[in-house]
């Protein structure tokens, strides 16, 4: 009995010294890539930062991928999507100018990380998916992380959300080759909205609304995965 007791005993402390190092190797490696990949790079906003330090990207890439969840690249997440590139995540969240009463649209939720990054600096996160796997997945995942007030819809995002319209800030996660008409129909008045647009050649472009006008801003080149029109199921 008491070989049994050690043995447990041993197991329990073993489990828990792996998981502490586990959890203090990640640790290391967010910070690693926010000091390095994101605020080295001129990204200021120093609450886009701190959503940037506190979510845990590996929880949003497949188990296989975990050790290189906090490389400074995009990584495959099934479905021929991809989770994007850390830096490119805070770029495009800092472009919105969230101050943490906005509600925000994504279009493209893909493994939700930029959800969940989306929804500690706003009041609200609608986010659409177009791949219905992935946004099933999503929204479990996110659930289980306590989130509460982002809401997750597999649908056409070319569509957008009208009756949750408007929105004060749109952010999209896949290029279509123009702007969707429904999305500058979406954002408020004084509202941003940050996009790829382009084939091949794409740039990522930051839209005001600017008494009813779009008013556009070209960023930099980016490559995303198209957006895909109409439902996908």
């Amino acid at each position: 009995m008491k070989k049994i007791f050690s043995l447990v005993l041993f197991v329990v402390v073993f489990c828990n010294t792996c998981a502490a190092a586990e959890g203090g190797t990640f640790g290391d490696a967010r910070e690693r890539m926010v000091r390095e990949q994101i605020e080295g790079r001129g990204i200021a906003d120093r609450r886009v930062l701190a959503a940037m330090r506190k979510i845990e990207r590996h929880l949003f890439v497949p188990e296989y991928l975990r050790s290189m969840a906090y490389s400074d690249r995009p990584l495959p997440i099934g479905m021929d999507q991809t989770i994007s590139q850390p830096y490119i995540v805070a770029l495009m969240t800092e472009l919105l100018g969230l101050a943490g009463g906005e509600k925000v649209l994504e279009v493209g939720t893909g493994s939700g990380y930029q959800a969940a990054i989306l929804a500690e600096l706003a009041r609200e996160v609608y986010t659409i998916e177009i791949l219905q796997p992935l946004s099933l997945r999503a929204d479990a995942l996110l659930k289980r992380l306590g989130y509460t007030n982002i809401h997750v819809r597999h649908g056409d995002g070319y569509l957008g959300w009208p009756e949750a319209a408007p929105f004060d800030a749109i952010i999209v996660t896949a290029a279509p080759d123009v702007i969707p008409s429904a999305l500058i129909d979406q954002l408020a008045d004084g509202g941003r909205m940050v996009i790829p647009v382009g084939g091949y050649f794409q740039e990522l472009k930051l839209v005001r609304k600017v008494r009813g006008r779009a008013v556009m801003t070209n960023i930099i080149p980016v490559r995303f995965v198209p957006m895909v029109k109409g439902r996908q199921d």
